[in-house]
């Protein structure tokens, strides 16, 4: 694994980031931007992938950085149900559910894997770079 030094190095960042403006974009317009509880839900679970790798990163250890990135993964979690429940109601359509499906499901593999690496690397708490 390459060397990384800022937050925004991270892949599973990237593509949260990635995520965050598709979400600000589909929940921004049609019907699915006037339930503001699902669309602020919605975009908070995405701003919170972003920040939870950022925010573990920035701490130092190896250990805490993983409880990070598991919160982080859970609100991939939490995004693909909510949108479920968007689409189940007719305020998303088939072609944003599925966009905003994959991009939670690599982030969800991306956070797995940098969790599993992070796991077989760990020194005791300390920095992983």
């Amino acid at each position: 694994m390459a060397k990384i030094e800022r937050f925004e190095d991270i892949d599973a960042w990237k593509k949260a980031r990635e995520l965050t403006k598709v979400i600000y974009e589909v929940t921004g317009q049609g019907k699915i931007a006037t339930d503001f509880s699902l669309r602020d839900q919605l975009r908070r679970a995405s701003v919170s992938i972003m920040a939870n790798i950022a925010e573990g990163f920035e701490r130092g250890g190896n250990k805490e950085f993983r409880q990070f990135l598991a919160q982080a993964k859970g609100s991939t979690g939490e995004i693909k149900s909510i949108l479920y429940a968007a689409l189940d109601a007719g305020m998303t359509t088939s072609e944003q559910f599925q966009l905003i499906v994959g991009l939670a499901d690599d982030i969800s593999r991306l956070l797995a894997g940098f969790l599993r690496y992070l796991k077989s690397t760990d020194h005791k708490g300390s920095k992983f770079k």
